[in-house]
């Protein structure tokens, strides 16, 4: 039998973590472990609980989100966590900072309780929760309309062609088995080619991955718009 999702609430606003809990608690397969109402006390209960999720607000008194968020997935002892970052809206400097420190992906506080359930499953196997589209926009928003940052992501020199090619598909939201059938391979090779991605550029998963190609100017938001719409 698979354990449950342990998952760590973490908002501000009690009726929100109540809300939360009632959802996660009545459906099977998820416990949640712990309730936390600022950033620093979200530290403290990811090191002392060690949950699969957590469930990270942003807008907070005191740390925010972004800092627990950098806090927790830099720790030894909570990096195995997965933040999943809950929004009121997509288009937020916020949730492109919590990306940039290592969120797994994001969610609006509005989603349905099915997109919640599924976004938490998602990120706790270890897969990115990103809407392409959104993500485009707020790159666009907050960096220039997308183009390169002041340096080139380390690693990002060592790759292949090929990886380069898997980097861009990545960034256009494409999954494993569309990138295969866009580049005519195996799933398993494309897998391969993700793990050696993740390995060169120093990312802990997909989402990180598609930050790097934004950031670095390897693709753009209308670069990345095409290569999803071949």
């Amino acid at each position: 039998m698979t354990p449950d999702i342990r998952v760590l609430l973490v908002d501000d606003h009690p009726l929100m973590r109540e809300s939360f809990r009632a959802l996660l608690d009545a459906s099977p397969g998820f416990t949640t472990v712990g309730e936390a109402g600022t950033g620093g006390e979200a530290v403290r209960l990811a090191r002392e609980l060690r949950p699969d999720v957590v469930l990270m607000d942003v807008r907070m008194p005191g740390m925010d989100g972004i800092e627990a968020t950098r806090q927790i997935c830099a720790d030894p002892r909570t990096g195995t966590a997965r933040v999943l970052i809950l929004t009121t809206f997509d288009l937020d400097e916020y949730v492109y900072g919590a990306l940039r420190a290592g969120a797994s992906g994001f969610l609006v506080k509005d989603a349905t309780a099915t997109e919640l359930l599924h976004g938490v499953r998602l990120v706790a196997a270890g897969e990115a929760l990103l809407a392409p589209r959104a993500t485009r926009r707020l790159i666009d928003a907050f960096h220039g309309g997308g183009g390169p940052s002041s340096g080139t992501p380390r690693g990002l020199d060592a790759i292949t062609g090929r990886e380069r090619e898997v980097l861009s598909l990545i960034a256009a939201g494409l999954s494993n088995t569309e990138i295969a059938e866009h580049l005519h391979l195996g799933v398993g090779t494309v897998k391969t080619h993700i793990g050696r991605l993740l390995h060169k550029l120093a990312a802990r998963d997909r989402a990180q991955l598609v930050i790097t190609a934004y950031e670095s100017g390897l693709v753009t938001a209308r670069g990345a718009g095409e290569a999803g719409s071949r």
